[in-house]
């Protein structure tokens, strides 16, 4: 279970819309709603990865797909490890040749 958020989601989504919106600086915006500005520095680029401005991140859809396809990934192995010690090849079929 993540952390609680310091900052509510709407409190958030303010101070990004601002900086976006106004160009102003984000230490400036920061602090006139009380946020450390290096709290709402990846706000701004995390929004910016989302609308398309950056490539240096990735958005939120990819790292919930990312994450996703990850833990299908472990499952899996999982999934593989048991059919291993079971005797199983890919196909079903024994290992053992009797």
């Amino acid at each position: 279970m993540p952390a609680p958020r310091k900052y509510p989601d709407e409190l958030r989504e303010r101070a990004v819309r601002e900086v976006r919106s106004t160009g102003r600086p984000v230490a400036h915006v920061a602090r006139d709603l009380g946020i450390h500005k290096e709290a709402l520095r990846p706000w701004v680029r995390q929004a910016e990865a989302d609308d398309g401005e950056r490539d240096d991140r990735l958005t939120i859809a990819e790292r919930d797909e990312l994450k996703e396809l990850r833990r299908e990934n472990a499952e899996l192995r999982r999934a593989n490890e048991i059919l291993k010690a079971a005797g199983l090849d890919s196909t079903g079929q024994s290992n053992n040749a009797g």
